[in-house]
């Protein structure tokens, strides 16, 4: 792809540019061209961090472990007393965790360990319990009861052995999981800087949609997408401003847009982007804002928009609900999370064995539903779901990826190979 120009208005010189009929990596390259993460920063207490973007780099204020450590339960003596292989060595005191030795160790001495507990002043090496014979205050290491080697430092773990001070341990844009909760505790961070929460407006469009719930008139059917849509924000952990079902007026619809853009850091909406008569959206966006295209060369989910509203980016997905979950997790997931100032990588994929016939026609990217697992001889096995209409919404809930085929791929017979995108 040739290189991107720094405004919308400049779209129409690319040589490939057509709106109409995106192919599905440009459209993701031109959604991240014009994202600019959120600048806005905030301190909050690190117990309320998790799903949270770091928006600083975190250096560790200390040494992890902080002190020379036993990795066992044993006995920490100097490593010159074992110069002959074996000892005798006297048992002066304990180390436990918490509970350090406070004396110096001397020649011939030893003080018993227990894993985690600081090695004693005068000790390099730690000798596992079960190597060690006791009589009394007098350990007994080697004469051939023992024909274990050993060696300077065994089984001590030295200070900054995991992390070392001043070091980089977490960088901008990481999301916060358990894991970064964890870790960002162990180095004494009672509270981090991240980025303010994405604001997401979201509604659906269409006449015809009924809220669940309410009895169903002939022609309506309830209003799933949203539902689905919020779930998938919820996830994110943005703040989402649902504003529910928009009739199919063009004016309400405008005031709709504008009213979201002028709260939100990015809308959604469900229906309203393909041909039909009464489908606004594409139109109102030209309007009011701009639009970048609005047909993606993949299935399910041809109609795709993307565009802004001012610094309002608006993804305008299709009202099928399984091409609405196969927009999202395909385009806007990953547009979302860039603006939330975290760091994107591609996504996952790994080759699988086709164990059912596949029909697709050239000329499409298509993402099938598909369910992946492990046959008798450890090999990933691959098989659709069935129905791949964009309408059946059950078929996303039995899945557990998407069967990505390229744009020129046609049938896979069983026994082909596929590339795989786990959920």
């Amino acid at each position: 792809m040739e290189p991107l120009p720094s405004s919308l208005s400049q779209l129409d010189t690319l040589n490939d540019y057509d709106p109409g009929s995106m192919p599905v990596e440009q459209a993701r390259q031109l959604i991240r061209h014009f994202l600019h993460p959120l600048s806005e920063r905030e301190a909050i207490a690190l117990h309320a961090a998790l799903h949270r973007t770091l928006a600083n780099d975190v250096a560790s204020p200390m040494n992890v472990p902080p002190h020379d450590n036993s990795a066992m339960d044993g006995y920490a003596l100097r490593f010159a007393d074992l110069a002959d292989g074996a000892a005798k060595l006297k048992v002066i005191g304990s180390s436990y965790a918490g509970h350090p030795y406070a004396g110096h160790v001397a020649a011939g001495e030893c003080v018993r360990i227990m894993t985690g507990a600081l090695i004693p002043d005068g000790c390099d090496s730690v000798v596992m319990q079960e190597h060690v014979k006791v009589d009394g205050d007098i350990i007994e290491i080697g004469s051939g009861h023992s024909p274990i080697s050993h060696s300077l430092a065994q089984n001590v773990r030295k200070a900054g052995e995991d992390i070392r001070q001043g070091a980089t341990v977490l960088a901008r844009g990481q999301l916060i999981r358990p894991v970064e909760m964890g870790l960002l505790a162990s180095l004494g961070f009672s509270e981090i800087t991240v980025y303010r929460k994405l604001k997401v407006a979201l509604f659906s469009t269409g006449d015809e949609l009924q809220q669940p719930g309410a009895p169903l008139s002939p022609g309506q059917i309830y209003d799933s997408n949203r539902y689905t849509l919020m779930g998938m924000l919820r996830e994110l952990d943005v703040d989402v401003l649902d504003m529910g079902n928009i009739r199919d007026d063009r004016d309400i619809l405008k005031q709709s847009l504008l009213d979201a853009a002028s709260q939100a850091d990015a809308i959604i909406t469900s229906g309203g982007v393909s041909v039909g008569e009464a489908d606004y959206i594409k139109q109102l966006l030209a309007e009011i804002g701009e639009v970048v295209f609005w047909k993606i060369a993949m299935k399910p989910g041809r109609p795709l928009a993307y565009g802004r509203i001012g610094a309002c980016h608006f993804f305008g997905l299709p009202g099928n609900p399984v091409a609405v979950m196969v927009t999202f997790q395909q385009f806007v997931r990953d547009a979302l999370r860039a603006l939330m100032g975290q760091a994107i990588k591609p996504a996952l994929t790994f080759k699988a064995i086709c164990g059912s016939p596949i029909r697709k026609a050239p000329g499409r990217t298509e993402f099938q539903r598909g369910i992946v697992t492990r046959d008798d001889n450890g090999e990933l096995v691959v098989c659709s779901v069935g129905n791949q209409g964009s309408g059946i919404l059950s078929s996303m809930s039995k899945a557990n990826c998407f069967i990505v085929l390229p744009v020129q791929q046609g049938n896979v017979e069983i026994g082909g190979s596929v590339e795989v995108q786990l959920f």
